[in-house]
């Protein structure tokens, strides 16, 4: 693999998300959340499977015991290997009519933070939310598309996006409260005409900067802890969606897209890159 993004496997998603590094298995979980697919890939291989879901399945994270915890558009779930339903966690809160789970990541200590989006657009009905053995807690309101959740390497940051607002925000978080609190804007991307690439899902590196998929926008930009712009990197998809580091030393950054009407999109694409990302917790019931 180079420095530079390939296509890796042909997943044909029409809204591929949630790539996340399976390290027991040595393989790639992500999922089609329209497709309703979850997918593993394995990049020794290149050979990849999926199962099917009864529903959309906004984004999933490694739980305790094996499985996954998933956002889906009735609530999150804990879910088998295959993506079979185990056991509801929590309701969507929100009208499942017009709201969906959409992005999600579990911090430091194994609770599962997951935002919604409000499909229509019409109100700003989404939400971000806190799970833990206390229940679902609502962190904010008034999104449209939550995304880009992901933690400094301390666990004292918390960052998520509004992707049609075109904002990153960051908030000071205590890892052992589970608290964000003194929200603030951390990136604003300014759109163009011709640009229109919004921030999607994100991923942190061992050095505290924050990747961010530009949704419509073709590429990867890598921002230094404190918001400032360091590199771009360019997809041959428009449509980018979610980055995730993995491979035995964290060092290949793997990135879903969605399909884009005729053009390329859809598949996954991965790079070599030279500074590893965080390894992916474990979502924890008992936290």
């Amino acid at each position: 693999m180079s420095s530079r993004f390939e296509r890796v496997y042909a997943s044909g998603c029409a809204l591929g998300e949630s790539p996340v590094w399976l390290a027991d298995e040595a393989r790639l979980a992500f999922v089609d959340i329209t497709g309703r697919r979850l997918f593993r890939f394995d990049p020794a291989t290149g050979a990849g499977r999926s199962d099917p879901v009864d529903e959309d399945i906004g984004c999933i994270a490694p739980a305790r015991g094996g499985g996954f915890i998933a956002g889906l558009r009735s609530g999150l779930w804990l879910l088998d290997p295959t993506g079979a339903k185990q056991r509801m966690l929590a309701a969507n809160p929100e009208n499942p009519t017009t709201n969906r789970f959409n992005d999600g990541r579990v911090d430091p200590r194994g609770r599962y933070f997951a935002g919604t989006i409000d499909e229509p657009k019409a109100g700003g009905t989404a939400g971000l939310y806190r799970y833990d053995r206390r229940g679902l807690e609502r962190i904010t309101e008034g999104l449209m598309t939550s995304n880009g959740l992901a933690f400094s390497p301390d666990g004292r940051a918390l960052y998520h996006s509004d992707t049609p607002r075109f904002v990153v925000w960051g908030w000071d978080y205590d890892p052992a409260t589970g608290a964000a609190e003194n929200r603030r804007a951390f990136v604003r991307i300014e759109p163009t005409a011709a640009d229109r690439g919004r921030p999607d899902g994100a991923a942190v590196d061992a050095e505290g900067c924050y990747w961010s998929a530009l949704y419509e926008g073709g590429r990867i930009h890598r921002y230094d802890p404190d918001g400032r712009l360091m590199a771009a990197y360019s997809l041959g998809a428009r449509k980018v969606t979610m980055p995730a580091f993995g491979g035995p030393d964290l060092k290949t950054l793997f990135v879903t897209t969605a399909a884009d009407d005729g053009r390329e999109g859809g598949d996954l694409y991965a790079m070599d890159v030279d500074l590893a990302g965080l390894p992916p917790v474990a979502f924890d019931p008992d936290i």
